[in-house]
């Protein structure tokens, strides 16, 4: 453990960053299970619901700074393309 005062709150806050990520990167793979569970499933109307979901819950991260602008476009298109595929 630090000695410093700074750096012990550093650790702290870090710790608590950490966690809060941890929590919405295991939401968005929760969201994108559930789009990719529809279309093995085949049912195009439950795909869209659950792409709409999972779109908002990327952006959200996105916006939060857990994932970078790329990384979550990256993901956007290959669910998107994923629901795409259902005729």
């Amino acid at each position: 453990m630090a000695n410093i005062k700074s750096a012990k709150k550093r650790v702290l806050v870090s710790r608590a960053n950490a966690e809060r990520n941890k929590s919405i990167r295991s939401g968005v793979k929760t969201a994108m299970k559930k789009v990719y569970s529809a279309v093995e499933a085949g049912d195009k109307a439950a795909a869209t619901a659950e792409l709409a979901n999972a779109t908002k819950v990327i952006e959200m991260a996105c916006t939060k700074g857990v994932y970078h602008k790329n990384n979550a476009a990256r993901k956007l298109s290959q669910i998107a393309k994923a629901v795409n595929t259902l005729a």
